[in-house]
């Protein structure tokens, strides 16, 4: 399922530097081509680049990552930058890239019949995905629940991760990796150890996203 921004093309990508350094020209340049063919501009991008020599793509990869890297350090206090879905912090900016980056990384290595091994470094991806809950509902029609979940996860490093309080009465739990596999619409379900109690966090599961753009189809 694709991520809709431009990290599906070159990971931390060009578009979330212009959204640091040139807020009026990724609303003229980059919004309105991805309003003009919403379901359609990642796949271009990604075939115009596709011709691009690896040496050279990584090149560049590896260049801007470093750019937006810095140019997140610079970004005040209280400022919200532009993107897909509502504004966001720098810090929430760069979780949202590294979320996208490992997402991908996946499918790269799913491709290459490659195991990754999982490691303490997921907790970024597992909280924006607690933090998407609202936006999922959004994005889908429907109104978020008013109460909020407990979120338990298993850390690779033998670490309990938790998110909301302990008495509520939705909860989800499983595997640090399952659940990041789930918000990234990586795996189907079935195939993943996390499960809810209660009938909203359930629901949650069946559309959870931690992406911008418009609501994924799932894995199954």
């Amino acid at each position: 399922m694709p991520v809709v921004d431009e990290a599906d093309v070159e990971g931390l990508a060009p578009g979330a530097l212009i959204a640091v350094t040139d807020e009026a020209a990724f609303a003229a340049d980059i919004v309105s081509s991805a309003a003009q063919n919403p379901t359609g501009f990642v796949d271009a991008a990604a075939e115009e680049l596709a011709v691009t020599p690896p040496a050279q793509l990584l090149a560049d990869w590896r260049h801007t990552r470093t750019a937006l890297h810095d140019a997140l350090l610079t970004v005040e206090d209280g400022r919200k930058l532009p993107w897909f879905g509502p504004p966001m912090s720098a810090p929430s900016m760069a979780t949202a890239r590294l979320m996208e980056t490992w997402a991908h990384g996946l499918d790269v290595a799913d491709a290459l019949g490659v195991t990754r091994a999982p490691t303490a470094r997921l907790r970024s991806i597992a909280h924006i995905g607690v933090r998407t809950r609202d936006f999922a509902y959004t994005v889908h029609g429907l109104t978020p629940p008013a109460e909020p979940f407990h979120v338990k996860l298993h850390a690779p490093d033998g670490a309990e991760w938790s998110w909301g309080p302990d008495d509520a009465a939705q909860r989800v739990s499983g595997s640090a990796e399952h659940f990041c596999m789930l918000v990234t619409q990586r795996r189907a379900r079935s195939e993943l150890d996390v499960v809810a109690v209660g009938p909203d966090a359930e629901q949650w599961l069946t559309i959870a996203q931690a992406f911008a753009g418009p609501p994924g189809r799932g894995r199954g």
